[in-house]
């Protein structure tokens, strides 16, 4: 389909078709399973505060409503593009079949810069938005969330924005909202734990001994800072991060307290002066025992795969990896990789329990939570470790073709209406 050309598109398209022809799924279920079954394009006129109108364009793509309503975050990012935001809705579409959930993948957004606009027009752009695209969401229906450029205050205005459309609070129209509008405790961190978590599960898989090993992350925003102190409780060192401003990096090991307050203080990591500077693309290849992309797509190329020296590739980030570096990390053994779908899915695994919580209208304590969280993440883990080990696969194809097959066969078993 043209209008979803993209270069992300086009390459998870790419990982589809390379294991549906594993999975054997022939041609008269292919399209259906890879294509999204709705996508919605809206244009937003907000009112700014220098007295203009700005008109927006606001993305909503729902992959398939198979095995439940679909779910996924939404974005705020001068690149938005449908293309994009629908590979995206593919990717979770996995992700939620890999860790079980009753959900198909979504993903939404609009085109534009959040940090040059105000709360105020981030309050009027958000309900706007939400406004054109009311049909089409609801608890039931498809259940946005945070993503990059949004927050939980972002969820808020949705919520307000759909529940005052319906007349009574609708809680469970989003996730990842305040905790006193029905969020869920341990949301805000948990993608972040959840790639600690595995990371942990990977040295133990390896036999990779915690204490010794060091650390590079790409991407210090909530992933990414969340993770970095997941992972550094194991004893690890983190040598090096990076922001969209810059990176640093001590060979000795970074203190992320007094980093977290530089960045608190200045919004980047830029200027710690307990480091030096960094490029993006020399954090890439630092030598390190655990390298954590936690920023944007495609940061791993067929450029520099062969020079990345880690030990585990912990994909917080989703589509880090191209097909092409895939291709290259596979002849290199030495390389463990946690694919993006399973590295990161702990953001959408404690939404589903926000969802449930809000569903109920019964609240649990953040140990609940986690405890529940790292279930699913251990059960996922190692379902894709034995398909990897058994089937001779990638940790990427086991992950992939787990998630794929459950999707495939929920389409083949409703069967096709009419």
């Amino acid at each position: 389909m043209d209008i979803y050309k993209h270069p992300i598109f086009d390459m998870a398209c790419a990982q589809f078709d390379e294991v549906a022809d594993l999975l054997e799924i022939g041609q008269r279920e292919r399209e259906r399973v890879k294509y999204p079954k709705r996508a919605i394009t809206v244009a937003v006129p907000v009112n700014m505060d220098d007295g203009s109108t700005q008109v927006f364009t606001g993305f909503r793509v729902q992959h398939h409503l198979s095995l439940g309503p679909t779910k996924g975050g939404m974005r705020y990012h001068p690149d938005v593009a449908l293309g994009e935001v629908a590979a995206l809705a593919m990717w979770m579409s996995w992700k939620c079949a890999l860790t079980g959930l009753p959900y198909g993948g979504a993903k939404g957004g609009v085109t534009c810069d959040p940090g040059k606009m105000s709360i105020q027009e981030l309050e009027r752009l958000t309900r706007r938005f939400t406004q054109e695209i009311i049909g089409f969401i609801g608890p039931q229906i498809d259940i946005p969330a945070p993503d990059m450029g949004t927050n939980e205050q972002t969820m808020a205005w949705m919520m307000d924005t759909y529940s005052t459309h319906s007349g009574y609070s609708v809680p469970g129209v989003v996730t990842g909202k305040p905790v006193n509008l029905g969020g869920s405790l341990g949301r805000r961190e948990s993608t972040g734990r959840g790639v600690g978590f595995l990371v942990g599960r990977a040295m133990e898989h390896i036999k990779l001994a915690p204490e010794n090993t060091t650390a590079v992350i790409q991407g210090f925003g909530n992933v990414g800072s969340v993770a970095a102190g997941s992972i550094a409780r194991f004893g690890t060192k983190i040598i090096a991060v990076s922001d969209a401003f810059g990176g640093i990096y001590n060979a000795k090991g970074l203190d992320l307290n007094l980093l977290d307050a530089h960045v608190t203080k200045n919004r980047t990591v830029v200027g710690f002066p307990e480091a030096e500077p960094i490029t993006n693309e020399e954090l890439l290849l630092i030598p390190c025992d655990i390298l954590v992309p936690a920023a944007l797509e495609r940061q791993i190329t067929k450029d520099n795969a062969a020079r990345i020296q880690c030990r585990i590739l912990a994909e917080a980030a989703n589509g880090p990896t191209t097909p092409e570096a895939d291709a290259i990390i596979a002849q290199r053994p030495e390389i463990f990789v946690i694919p993006d779908i399973l590295c990161n899915a702990g953001g959408v695994v404690v939404s589903y329990f926000e969802w449930v919580q809000d569903l109920q209208s019964f609240f649990w304590d953040e140990a609940e939570v986690m405890g529940k969280l790292y279930r699913i993440l251990e059960t996922a883990f190692k379902q894709t470790v034995h398909t990897a080990r058994d089937k001779k696969l990638t940790m990427r194809t086991a992950a992939l073709s787990i998630g794929i097959k459950r999707v495939a066969d929920a389409k083949k078993q409703r069967g096709l209406f009419p």
